[in-house]
């Protein structure tokens, strides 16, 4: 099982409290990620990713093990901590301004 934690927002829209554990088939990747999850909470189809384009949104990153996985390609699989659960994929709200 893969373990997702969303940011606030997105856990009350999804209506989950804490992380959310997800089966994904096949390599796991940020876009096998997102597929899972969007799959299992409809409401969050387009909150995270363009439902268009499948482009992340802006202001939101990817995270696991530590390391900023948000400009890395939708298709590079995830570390191996991740894909066995013993780390969280992190999906962060990022913040702007000064």
């Amino acid at each position: 099982m893969i373990r997702v934690v969303l940011p606030a927002h997105l856990r009350t829209l999804a209506q989950v409290d804490g992380e959310v554990q997800l089966s994904v088939d096949g390599e796991v990747t940020p876009r096998a990620v997102l597929d899972a999850l969007e799959a299992r909470y409809p409401t969050l189809k387009g909150t995270i990713r363009d439902r268009a384009t499948q482009q992340r949104r802006s202001f939101v990153r990817f995270f696991a093990c530590e390391e900023d996985l948000s400009h890395e390609p939708p298709d590079t699989p995830l570390p191996q901590r991740v894909a066995a659960g013993d780390e969280p994929f992190l999906i962060v709200g990022a913040m702007a301004g000064g």
